[in-house]
């Protein structure tokens, strides 16, 4: 006789189904959702955005966080202190012990980004969904594999945009995909600050009380140099780590922007065709910051301020789709969506940030449809989903595959500035992910990876 394997996962997805294996919270007399019903989740990355989302997670009753992992050991103490108080969660050096040992469902992946595409493969292989922070990946072929490994195992995915699941973010985008502007002729967003290339310096000591093996996994697929407090604390500004994961950043903020114009220009599973660099990359303030006082209609107001005094390498650039779509990357910190766009249509605009929108005309956003503003932490509808997802096997509102379109936006920006050839149209293929026209563009899609940590196959 076949012997019937029923995992974990299959219990989650088939709910009541699987009586008397799957108790309900009301049949054990429990306010809330029963052990059966909640998900088991392994935080890994113990940082500040982590930090965040763990007191997010609080507010999702099926979602269970039983335990926690980061390589710096230092870190996981100091996490269970701050957001753990009250918690009996167990810590983790090494994620795969913990994904062995506490039989978890589903992690949530909030590491650095040049290690996040290394552990998420890592963890779908063993048989867990996954919440990937953005931007998910270092490169558009690590991003491509990462997609390939979530579907062959199955997995739940769920990418840190989490505009994706506020209700008026989709409301808005329903709106500019439906045709309430006619047809889309521009899109404006902001000309985001790159990353910066590390230049060598003497070695620091290293942190007390660690493993000095520690800096190795840390270090990940990127080259191995001596530890340094700026490499270890600073690496969202740097190239080998990120592609710009700081406030104002291509990757950092830019992976929301970009993922906004691909919801709503429906858009999700391709991308544009043709980018095009008008001025060479140079080190800039991202705004002028001069004295006024923002008007209710500039959605992005509130992050104004921490756009100040964030300079880089930036240079003004315009991509097109393949329906004639402009996408314009011009905009500036001190003005406009900077986590958002503005779509320009035959019958007016529409300006989408987080929870926030205004139109011309101004009618257009004042309909008794609109859901109005999240009553909720923003995290919070995101972690939902996943976790309704993970429940019914479904794909979630910001799946691994449209994480990868918007995260692809990111690096060609990145791409087109590196290569640097101002007014060249570089071609690019959207179901390849290749330029047709450019070889070093090509050459700048994978990084070599340092050995022991190749993607899994």
């Amino acid at each position: 006789m076949k012997k019937c394997k029923l995992t974990r996962r299959d219990l989650l997805a088939t709910g009541a189904a699987a009586a008397p294996l799957f108790v309900s919270a009301r049949t054990l007399g429990l306010d809330g959702p029963s052990p059966s019903e909640r998900v088991r989740v392994g935080l890994i990355g113990l940082g500040g955005r982590c930090m965040g989302l763990s007191a997010h997670c609080l507010g999702v009753p099926e979602l269970d966080i039983v335990a926690v992992c980061d390589c710096f050991e230092p870190r996981i103490d100091s996490f269970m202190q701050k957001a753990g108080k009250g918690q009996s969660w167990k810590g983790y050096v090494d994620f795969r012990e913990m994904i062995e040992k506490e039989k978890l469902d589903a992690v949530m992946v909030e590491t650095t980004t040049h290690a996040r595409a290394w552990i998420v493969c890592q963890a779908m292989a063993m048989g867990v969904d996954v919440y990937i922070e953005k931007p998910m990946c270092l490169t558009i072929e690590e991003g491509r594999h990462m997609v390939n490994v979530a579907r062959k195992y199955d997995s739940v995915t769920q990418v840190g945009t989490q505009q994706r699941s506020i209700p008026l973010n989709n409301w808005a985008s329903d709106l500019v995909k439906n045709g309430a502007l006619g047809r889309i002729h521009t899109v404006e967003a902001p000309n985001f600050v790159g990353p910066v290339r590390w230049t060598p310096e003497p070695g620091q000591p290293m942190p007390e009380g660690v493993d000095p093996k520690w800096w190795d996994v840390w270090t990940n697929q990127a080259e191995l140099r001596p530890y340094h407090a700026n490499l270890h604390r600073g690496w969202g500004g740097w190239w080998s780590y990120d592609g710009g994961g700081r406030c104002f950043g291509v990757t950092g903020w830019g992976a929301h922007s970009y993922d906004q114009i691909q919801r709503g220009l429906g858009t999700d599973e391709t991308g544009p065709v043709e980018i095009v660099l008008e001025e060479p990359a140079t080190d800039q303030d991202c705004g002028k910051f001069d004295p006024r006082k923002p008007t209710d209609e500039e959605t992005g107001a509130q992050y104004y301020q921490m756009t100040r005094n964030v300079i880089g390498p930036r240079a003004k650039m315009r991509m097109r789709y393949a329906n004639g779509t402009e996408l314009r990357l011009h905009l500036n910190g001190d003005r406009g969506p900077g986590l958002g766009c503005i779509f320009v249509g035959e019958h007016g605009k529409l300006e989408i940030n987080r929870d926030k929108v205004s139109s011309n005309p101004k009618e257009l956003v004042l309909s008794k449809d609109n859901p109005g503003h999240l009553q909720v932490p923003e995290n919070q509808p995101h972690l939902e989903n996943w976790i309704q997802c993970i429940k019914s096997r479904s794909r979630c509102n910001a799946d691994i595959e449209y994480g990868q379109r918007s995260s692809t936006i990111c690096y060609l920006v990145n791409i087109a500035r590196e290569v640097g050839s101002v007014g060249r149209k570089l071609k690019w293929d959207p179901e390849a992910e290749r330029f047709t026209n450019c070889d070093e563009g090509n050459a700048l899609l994978s990084r070599p990876r340092r050995k022991g940590y190749e993607l899994p196959t």
